[in-house]
């Protein structure tokens, strides 16, 4: 028997739990930084050496912590689902809890580019991305082809080349979670609309949501504690 579809859209609130701190606060720094200065393509231009400061320091962040419960069990729906994993993450707590199949929207950290290997028709060539693990980059290291390497990251001012991958995933959905993100982040947040109007839609978050949507059940829990009653949900549904 073909095994039912989960698609799973995850935002900073699943990785929060495991001591990797939310990409944005509410006074607009990240990590004491302002967000344009480490998180967009204007502040790279202008200053390379911070931005390599800043992500190496969030590489060895991701280096320190595991998989808490709710990366645990998001991969243990693969046991009885067909499950794909969309995520806003950059870090690589999915794939070491044992998921499979991981769609990553704003890119990884333990990958570098190239600077220069971008292009708005194709994005990013998958040729030119190398995976380094947990060690700095610095100024001077750079790709065989002499080009300056930079964190393998979707910044503001960058389009996000896996998003139409994503929506093809969540059309063939027969469910959808969606799990520690505001749904506040464009485009990840409109990933919801492209559900089938038979698909049921969960979002686990503890505050209040700003969707309206009769498919929409709001398991209003940290992603640790509603994953473990959105799995009681499902096995009925499913």
């Amino acid at each position: 028997m073909k095994k039912k579809k989960i698609v799973v859209l995850t935002g900073a609130g699943v990785s929060a739990e495991s001591g990797i701190k939310t990409f944005r606060d509410s006074n607009g720094l990240w990590e004491n930084y302002p967000v344009e200065d480490v998180a967009s393509i204007e502040g790279w231009y202008r200053d390379r050496a911070l931005v390599l400061a800043f992500y190496n320091a969030r590489r060895r962040e991701v280096a320190a912590t595991q998989p808490n419960a709710a990366h645990l069990a998001i991969a243990s729906l693969e046991k009885d689902y067909d499950v794909t994993v969309v995520t806003q993450n950059i870090d690589n707590l999915h794939e070491r809890a044992g998921s499979s199949d991981i769609i990553h929207l704003h890119g990884e950290i333990t990958k570098v580019r190239p600077e220069n290997c971008y292009n708005e028709r194709d994005g990013f060539s998958v040729k030119h991305v190398k995976d380094i693990g947990y060690r700095d980059i610095n100024i001077g290291d750079l790709s065989d082809d002499g080009v300056q390497l930079r964190p393998h990251i979707v910044w503001f001012g960058e389009p996000v080349p896996n998003i139409e991958k994503a929506a093809e995933e969540v059309e063939k959905a027969d469910c959808m979670l969606i799990v520690g993100t505001s749904m506040q982040v464009y485009p990840a947040a409109g990933l919801y609309l492209y559900a089938g109007s038979s698909t049921s839609i969960y979002i686990i978050d503890p505050k209040d949501v700003p969707l309206r949507d009769s498919r929409i059940c709001h398991i209003k829990d940290v992603a640790t504690h509603g994953m473990e009653r959105f799995i009681e949900i499902i096995k009925k549904e499913l």
